[in-house]
């Protein structure tokens, strides 16, 4: 576990690959590859440093976003995704699909007819009850078409974004603030279960002078310094829409694939705080990641050894505005990132 908020977001994921390299224990897996593994680890983040988009390795972030998006709108089906560029989950697909036909089709061929197809796609894009369905619809019942963009609800399910959403502003000291994708009665109708399976969320009051220091920043020219020796007193209706809560987010993750996984991790669950900030007019602070099974790939570690070379850059930052979480849709500016070339790596499915 890392504590420093001193060390940059960087320096904590070098830190553990050299960890794993070191002290990892090498172990089966179900893709064949073998990894080097540890159990139980703790990174974290303080967002005031900048967006954590690693900057040891050149990050393919707009993927990131499109996955993010496409769990917020409760989507389970890959077109979307290929649709937009995000091939992340074009392997698990195409896994599931060979297991059905053989070797029918390349992956490849395979990818084209989810692009061009849509009932292809509908029967064979389709990866069961992940991300998107616990989180916008847990125990829902339903008939779907998300090619067609049809739906039959044959049993009402708990959004829990949406209940989020209320609860934060409702009752943001609550202890209940969690989401969970972990549904032990689905696991069986999901291509992959969840590896990061929970996240919750946390706030507190921001001090008169952090308000202060945020209603400044807002509202006067670049250069001039705030003067604390004499903040007036809050009058809301004056300094409205300044936030009045920071909040931080926490996930649990059971599996870590910590080459290729875990920083695209780090950064979509950054933005997801961000997007509920935004949502409920809160500041960004903590980003904590909890992981269980933490491990490297045994045709990674070589790729690891170059990245924990490298010095880590300035973190950029990410802007998101015009948010509205519960489609799934925002804008975005990412400025500043500015990084060391990509490392490629195979990827086991």
């Amino acid at each position: 576990m890392i504590d420093d908020f001193g060390t940059t977001i960087d320096e904590h994921y070098q830190a553990l690959l050299a960890i794993i390299i070191e002290h990892g224990k090498e172990k089966e897996d179900r893709t064949g590859t073998g990894t080097k593994s540890i159990f139980g680890y703790t990174i974290r983040h303080d967002m005031t440093q900048g967006f954590p988009l690693l900057t040891t390795k050149k990050m393919a972030y707009k993927s990131m976003i499109t996955e993010l998006k496409w769990f917020l709108k409760g989507d389970t089906n890959i077109k979307y995704l290929v649709d937009n560029g995000c091939n992340i989950w074009n392997g698990d697909a195409y896994k599931k699909y060979k297991s059905f036909n053989g070797n029918y089709f390349t992956e490849r061929t395979f990818i084209d007819k989810i692009k061009t197809n849509d009932e292809f796609a509908q029967q064979w894009g389709e990866l069961g009850n992940v991300y998107g369905a616990q989180w916008r619809n847990w125990g829902g019942k339903y008939e779907t078409n998300s090619i067609l963009e049809t739906t039959k609800s044959t049993k009402p399910g708990i959004d829990q974004i949406d209940n989020l959403i209320s609860q934060l502003k409702t009752n943001p000291d609550s202890r209940r603030l969690m989401v969970n994708a972990w549904n032990v009665g689905e696991l069986s109708d999901m291509t992959l279960p969840p590896c990061h399976y929970g996240f919750q969320v946390y706030t507190t009051e921001l001090t008169h002078e952090e308000r202060y220091d945020i209603w400044f920043r807002n509202n006067y020219e670049t250069g001039m310094e705030p003067h604390h020796e004499i903040i007036p007193d809050f009058d809301d209706e004056y300094y409205t829409p300044t936030p009045k809560r920071k909040l931080s987010l926490l996930w649990n993750q059971r599996s870590a694939d910590v080459f290729l996984g875990l920083p695209f991790n780090i950064a979509s669950y950054a933005l997801l705080l961000k997007l509920i900030a935004a949502e409920v007019n809160m500041i960004p602070d903590q980003l904590i990641g909890n992981l269980g099974d933490a491990h490297l790939y045994l045709n990674h570690i070589e790729q690891a050894k170059e990245q924990i070379s490298r010095d880590p850059m300035m973190l950029p930052e990410l802007f998101v505005s015009n948010v509205n979480i519960l489609n799934g849709e925002f804008d975005y500016d990412l400025s500043d990132y500015i990084s060391h070339p990509m490392i490629k790596a195979p990827l086991s499915n």
